[in-house]
C-alpha cells in the first residue's frame, strides 16, 4: 500500500510519497513563515437563524433526503413531533457557518465532530449556535458546540468539534 504525506506551500495542498523531500513533477516548494489565527481557550462565538420551509425544502432537494417527517406536515402529525421538524444535519450546518466564518474564521477545516440532537427544532423556531474553544494545541482546537431554541431554552444539538486552525501569512 502506497503512503502519501501532504505538504502545504503557497496554499496548494501538494501529495508527495514518503521519504522523498520534493515531487519530481512539481515546482520547487518555496519555505514560508506561517502564524495562526490568533485563537485562545475561552473565544466564544454565536449566530442565529430560523429554518423556514422554504429552506428545509431547498435542503431536502440538495441532498435527496426527501423524508416526509421534514416536509410533510399531514404524515409529521402522526409522529411523536406533531408537526415537520428541521434536519439534523441542516442545524449542524449553523455550526459549520460559524466555525467558518467567525471563529476560527476563514480557512479553518473540520476534521471530526461528535453530535447529539436531545430536541428537536422545528421550522420557524429561532435557534442560536454557540461555540466555545475548550482545547488549543498547535494548529488544531477542539471546540464545544451548542444549538438551543432562544425562546425555550431547550437545546437541539450538542457537542463538540475537531478542527484545524487556519494559517496565515506573517507580515
Amino acid at each position: 500500500m502506497l503512503k502519501m504525506l501532504r505538504t502545504i506551500s503557497n496554499q496548494h495542498l501538494w501529495w508527495c510519497r514518503p521519504g522523498r523531500r520534493l515531487c519530481p513533477s512539481l515546482p520547487a516548494l518555496t519555505p514560508r513563515l506561517f502564524q495562526h489565527v490568533h485563537l485562545q481557550v475561552g473565544d466564544r462565538a454565536e449566530l442565529s437563524r430560523a429554518f423556514t420551509h422554504r429552506d428545509v425544502a431547498a435542503f431536502s432537494q440538495l441532498t435527496g433526503d426527501v423524508n416526509p417527517l421534514h416536509l410533510n406536515e399531514d404524515f409529521a402529525k402522526h409522529t411523536k413531533f406533531g408537526k415537520p421538524i428541521v434536519h439534523g444535519v441542516l442545524i449542524n450546518g449553523l455550526i459549520s457557518a460559524l466555525l467558518g466564518t467567525k471563529m476560527p474564521g476563514p480557512g479553518c477545516v473540520f476534521l471530526s465532530q461528535e453530535i447529539n440532537f436531545p430536541a428537536p427544532l422545528y421550522i420557524g423556531e429561532v435557534v442560536l449556535a454557540s461555540a466555545e474553544v475548550k482545547k488549543l494545541k498547535r494548529f488544531l482546537a477542539v471546540i464545544a458546540v451548542n444549538c438551543s431554541v432562544i425562546e425555550s431554552k431547550k437545546t437541539v444539538m450538542e457537542g463538540w468539534v475537531k478542527v484545524m486552525v487556519p494559517e496565515v501569512p506573517r507580515s
